[in-house]
């Protein structure tokens, strides 16, 4: 049987469309290899180049260290000086009383001396612990006691490595005690905050540590086993692990983790559940589950907040913030975290989440073996990778510091976008009255240094928010803006 030209037409263009896809499939490919190969040749160069025998590696990072300090200890000084105003900001005159307003500016002084404080004895640890030796030092002793006391089938350097690790996080925790016994049982107590007794406080640390050892032991295993196995391109694998590992991690904590620790309850029955699912139906926000959480065991400060799978979501409020709020206001605040949601801030975020790993792990294949780096802290024979990653997390502390800068920016900006949300919704006094009610439960910052803000704030102050949601108090017989100028405040950077 003859076929028909239009056949024969149909069959040759369809054969030449797969030609073109897997010439097409074929060119990206050629182009992701370029790529690829430009990447790990640029990595190579900057791995011998930074590769240098006697440069100063010890004395670079210390100075990394303390230039650090010494930024963030004057940017705390230009703070201090905003906490000692008299007067709150005259957009908080109407709602904020002068004793509420004198309690936080002395509440934030008292946790800016703690805080000075607690960073330098940091900071004294940091240069003890580099320059006596501790690290090579813990990494022998810990060798020994592996020699002695375990098979000789764990004698390698994933076992080694657990019990450094170990080690090194009880030491830490143990230095850790004196600055967070004072936190809890004197700062916090003194404000009125704290709820904990010194039982909880110590089961809390004691579940930590097991924590530690229980989820610590297979991912630190499965990181340096990926290291070791994977050659040059280790990065690579680091990240496709480290996405798996974070996807576990919301799956797992409010299952296994979060109830060690606090009381997960149903939301009862009521305006403030009905008024929260109907505000889920109303954004189609998959609401699996509203939880109220037992904040109150610990602390007087209240939150709320929403997590799980895209397809799942659990929402989370304080038992302080009900207990604390109307209805409509913790309506309110929810709407500003769905609004976070409908925005796309949290897959934003978990994007540059995954951007930022990738090139944590990129860039520590420049310096794994950097023999340099690790003969200046006292390695001369031994070259541990969990003792690379350690002083390479030192060396990147200067890039850090402006990763972390960018961020507070960006949820800054985010911050003022999910208020917009609120108040596209309806919610806008609402949740200006909601702010003004947390702010003075926590005693929160009024006011704020500038420059201190944009490097340590991830949210906007209050006088700001409220300038953005047109809010005027109304103790002070004045009303919200007509005009929308939430808008003009997103792409404000403080």
């Amino acid at each position: 049987m003859m076929k028909s030209s239009r056949d024969v037409n149909t069959r040759q263009g369809g054969l030449i469309c797969l030609e073109q896809h897997h010439l097409y499939n074929s060119l990206v490919s050629f182009i992701e290899l370029v790529h690829y190969c430009c990447i790990m040749d640029f990595l190579q160069r900057l791995a011998r180049f930074l590769d240098r025998p006697l440069f100063p590696w010890k004395n670079l990072l210390v100075g990394f260290s303390v230039g650090q300090f010494v930024f963030e200890s004057f940017l705390s000084l230009r703070q201090y000086r905003v906490l000692q105003q008299k007067k709150p900001p005259k957009t908080l005159e109407g709602e904020i009383s002068q004793e509420v307003f004198d309690k936080s500016q002395g509440y934030g002084r008292a946790k800016a001396k703690f805080g000075f404080i607690a960073s330098l004895y940091s900071q004294i640890q940091n240069i003890a612990f580099v320059y006596l030796d501790i690290l090579p030092k813990l990494w022998s002793v810990t060798g020994i006691l592996l020699a002695r006391y375990f098979p000789t089938r764990f004698s390698g350097e994933i076992t080694h490595s657990l019990i450094f690790f170990f080690a090194f996080n009880i030491i830490s925790t143990i230095l850790a005690l004196p600055t967070s016994y004072y936190s809890t049982f004197v700062l916090e107590e003194k404000w009125g905050f704290n709820k904990q007794t010194v039982k909880l406080w110590v089961s809390d640390l004691l579940k930590g540590q097991a924590l530690m050892v229980v989820l610590g032991t297979p991912l630190l295993s499965a990181f340096l086993a990926i290291v070791q196995k994977t050659g040059n391109s280790f990065f690579f694998y680091l990240w496709l692990f480290g996405m798996g590992v974070q996807v576990f991690a919301i799956t797992i904590y409010p299952i296994a983790i979060l109830p060690l620790f606090n009381k997960l309850s149903p939301l009862e029955k009521g305006p403030l559940k009905e008024g929260v699912e109907s505000l889920a139906k109303r954004l189609e926000f998959p609401l699996h589950e509203l939880h109220v959480i037992d904040g109150s065991k610990r602390s007087a400060h209240s939150n709320a907040y929403f997590y799980g799978l895209p397809w799942k979501k659990h929402i989370v409020i304080y038992d302080t913030l009900i207990e604390k709020s109307e209805t409509e206001e913790v309506v309110a605040v929810l709407s500003h975290e769905l609004g976070h949601w409908s925005l796309g801030h949290t897959t934003k975020l978990f994007g540059i989440a995954q951007f930022h790993m990738f090139y944590i792990f990129a860039l520590f294949s420049v310096f794994i073996n950097n023999r340099s780096l690790y003969q200046a802290f006292g390695f001369h024979n031994q070259y541990p990778i969990i003792i690379g990653f350690i002083l390479f997390s030192d060396a990147l502390a200067p890039l850090d510091t402006v990763v972390k800068l960018l961020m507070n920016i960006l949820s800054r900006k985010f911050e003022f976008q999910a208020d917009a949300f609120a108040v596209k919704l309806g919610y806008s006094a609402e949740l200006a009255k909601s702010l003004i009610k947390l702010q003075v439960q926590n005693l929160s910052t009024m006011d704020a240094d500038p420059i201190y803000a944009s490097y340590h704030f991830s949210h906007p102050i209050l006088p700001e928010r409220l300038g953005a949601l047109g809010w005027y108090s109304e103790k002070a017989g004045g009303k919200k803006k007509e005009e929308d100028t939430v808008g003009k405040a997103t792409g404000r950077e403080l």
